[in-house]
């Protein structure tokens, strides 16, 4: 059997045609020894082989596990990746590391802090070359090695019979010190000796390419409602004009030479692979009660449009550097631009769901055409991702006048129009205008003699409000539809 590059056209595709189809059963690994997209504290790795998949668990500091394999797309450099595979096997002491873009293959191992090259040849010649690898990294040249998942070891043979005496199918894994003495002991399928990735994080773009509809108090309140009903809660400003940023409170200064968030935020991250992690990024946000993470956005965003759109990656590092910290969160809230350009983009890429505020006004309603455009263009590239096409949550009303006769007369008609001509849902929360929503957001705080912005979630400014009540109706609506407890 021999393995064709050109087959791989972007990373799933090296993951599934090179590695799962071709390298693992070439190098004798069976699909209970193998596993795909696991945590190991706060790192997720692409694939884990093991040589023995064997119980008990026991902690100890002498025998790595067998390999971890990476799959890039067929255009990244993999230089730009031997960083961060050095930290996977340093930290969780791993002996092997296998780096791959389907057109290039390296190996690498750990020596003591560091790793070395062994091993590399092209795509074209991994068929030729298979043996050697098999020598390096097959199952049966490593069998003999106890394994190991950072400090704990499983350094039994690999049919023992699980202490308990339970089936293989179900055996009471037990951790030990490496004395002998019990830390614990659990039921644990044979099938999760890893730590399965769980995908539970709801990632939700709020967008019109409409300004003005009220996409920024959407954001920080429904967020801040979000969090009040117990979710963990990102926020990601993606729009120059920062005005979420403002908003959760991240711009507490009077003069621009104070500035804090103009050297680490939004755009950092999306410029560099290696480093600005979302850990790093986040800042706590204080605007709500209980605090929310956002990521800030800075007015210097859009001098770096360009220079993204030039960088392939940019516009999938969202979405990459959100797996590292998916089990942090329950929801993450993207802010956008009101616009159809790289950062909407890649907030459309990045979202599993989609929210369309608008005021309903002619030129709001006009613009629904081109944001159906938009994600019809997204979701092309969304399955070159094999990413499922972004769900649409709907058209939320927003910034309603409470006055009774438009309420009586014009809304129900502007609301008939968006299914029947735009052919979009229309949520059932309704957002009004009302001057609580505005206050809340231009609170000032006097620190010295100088004011700074101090701006308030509406449910902790006025949390019996009908705004705060509004907002508590559509968290409990957007939870619901998103599959998340309410």
């Amino acid at each position: 059997m021999n393995f064709n590059p050109e087959l791989c056209r972007n990373e799933s595709e090296v993951e599934s045609k090179l590695i799962v189809q071709y390298l693992l059963p070439q190098l004798g690994y069976t699909p209970e020894t193998w596993h795909q997209e696991i945590a190991v504290g706060s790192i997720r790795l692409d694939f884990l082989a093991f040589a023995a998949q064997v119980v008990p668990f026991v902690l100890d500091d002498n025998s790595p596990l067998s390999v971890v394999m990476e799959a890039k797309h067929p255009n990244q450099n993999l230089n730009r990746h031997t960083g961060r595979l050095k930290r996977y096997l340093t930290s969780l002491n791993v002996e092997y590391g296998l780096l791959t873009n389907g057109k290039e293959l390296r190996i690498y191992q750990k020596v003591q802090d560091d790793i070395q090259l062994i091993f590399t040849c092209s795509g074209r010649e991994i068929s030729s070359k298979i043996d050697e690898i098999k020598t390096l990294i097959g199952r049966d040249s490593l069998k003999e090695k106890p394994t190991r998942i950072g400090n704990i070891q499983i350094d039994s043979t690999e049919n023992q019979i699980p202490i308990s005496g339970k089936s293989p199918a179900n055996p009471s894994i037990e951790v030990t010190n490496g004395q002998g003495d019990s830390i614990n002991s659990q039921p644990l399928s044979t099938d999760l000796l890893k730590e399965k990735r769980q995908h539970t994080v709801k990632t939700i773009a709020i967008y019109h390419n409409k300004g003005g509809v009220g996409k920024t108090t959407t954001v920080v309140n429904l967020a801040a409602a979000i969090r009040k009903k117990g979710k963990k809660v990102l926020i990601v400003d993606l729009d120059s004009q920062a005005n979420t940023t403002f908003a959760a409170g991240l711009a507490k200064f009077d003069d621009e030479e104070l500035d804090e968030v103009k050297d680490c935020n939004v755009r950092h991250l999306l410029q560099s692979e290696e480093f600005y992690p979302i850990n790093e990024v986040a800042k706590k946000s204080q605007y709500s009660n209980p605090e929310i993470d956002v990521l800030p956005s800075h007015i210097t965003l859009m001098q770096y449009e360009t220079e993204l759109n030039q960088q392939d990656s940019s516009k999938i590092m969202l979405l990459q550097k959100l797996k590292a910290v998916e089990s942090q969160y329950d929801v993450v809230i993207i802010d956008t631009p009101p616009s159809l350009n790289l950062y909407a983009r890649i907030a459309l890429i990045t979202a599993d769901y989609l929210i369309i505020p608008s005021d309903l006004k002619p030129f709001a309603n006009q613009g629904l055409v081109n944001v159906k455009d938009f994600v019809k263009t997204i979701n092309g590239y969304r399955k070159f991702l094999n990413k499922p096409p972004i769900e649409i949550l709907g058209v939320l009303p927003c910034k309603i006048s409470t006055n009774s006769r438009f309420g009586q007369y014009t809304l129900p008609k502007r609301l008939e129009v968006i299914p029947k001509r735009y052919d979009l849902k229309v949520m059932e929360s309704v957002i009004y205008e009302r001057e609580e929503l505005a206050k809340c957001t231009e609170r000032m705080q006097i620190v010295g003699n100088i004011e700074i912005p101090d701006p308030i979630s509406v449910l902790d400014f006025k949390p019996d409000s009908l705004s705060a009540k509004e907002f508590e109706l559509l968290a409990k609506e957007v939870l619901q539809e998103i599959g998340l407890t309410a």
